[in-house]
């Protein structure tokens, strides 16, 4: 049987691409917002209502928007953004599911942390940091940070400068930030909104890996079963 995952705030699918990679075979994203740069089966509709049966997929994403949360909500021109990830965990109780969000969101079971440089993640002599917190229904350990080089490549509103914001221009060109991030398919403005795949491929594998070896020992206590159950006793 083929994975299913459901990608709920899909945007233009940085997550979705890591659990492609990772084995997801059918791959639903959702999002209010058009996203034409989705690369799998995309749905508009609210993500709080989405138009499909939860119980139908073995894996349930969802990055609400993180603008409540991020460091550019302190900007002069910052408009106001509500907390979608209590909602959002309300939805997903009881199924297997990962909530996704930057630091300072208003995640309170998250327990994983992942960070581009886990990864390798990078362009040039600049890293990719870009930490990102997980909720998770499952559980997962991660390797700590690798961080590094000198030079930090940042991806946030549309631009890709330097995370220490020594210097005020653009330093990196939108085809750097793609390298960097591991996308070779979105604008700068999706790019910002995005995750690097490498975060969810290695989420899906893991998860993936837990759920054949669960698979595996329901079956094979099943048939242990069959084995010890009399003739008289089978139903026909």
């Amino acid at each position: 049987m083929k994975p299913r995952l459901l990608d709920l705030f899909c945007g233009a699918g940085g997550a979705a691409m890591g659990y492609h990679r990772a084995g997801f075979d059918e791959i639903i994203g959702i999002d209010i917002v058009p996203q034409r740069h989705y690369p799998f089966t995309f749905i508009q509709a609210d993500a709080l209502q989405p138009p499909v049966r939860l119980e139908d997929f073995d894996l349930i994403h969802a990055s609400p928007p993180c603008q409540a949360f991020s460091s550019l909500r302190h900007m002069w021109n910052a408009k106001d953004h509500a907390d979608l990830i209590p909602a959002t965990r309300e939805l997903l109780l009881g199924l297997s599911h990962v909530i996704e969000n930057v630091p300072g969101s208003s995640l309170r079971f998250a327990t994983l942390r992942l960070c581009g440089s886990q990864f390798g993640l990078g362009t040039g002599d600049a890293e990719l940091r870009r930490h990102r917190y997980f909720e998770l229904s499952f559980p997962m350990l991660a390797p700590p940070c690798l961080h590094g080089q000198a030079r930090v490549i940042g991806v946030y509103g549309g631009h890709g400068r330097d995370r220490r914001r020594r210097i005020l221009t653009q330093d990196f060109s939108t085809d750097e930030r793609r390298e960097a991030m591991g996308i070779n398919w979105m604008t700068g403005a999706e790019l910002s909104q995005a995750i690097p795949p490498a975060y969810t491929e290695f989420v899906g594998r893991q998860f993936l890996d837990q759920l054949s070896r669960i698979t595996d020992a329901l079956l094979t206590t099943s048939h242990a079963g069959s084995e010890t159950t009399s003739p008289t006793d089978r139903s026909p």
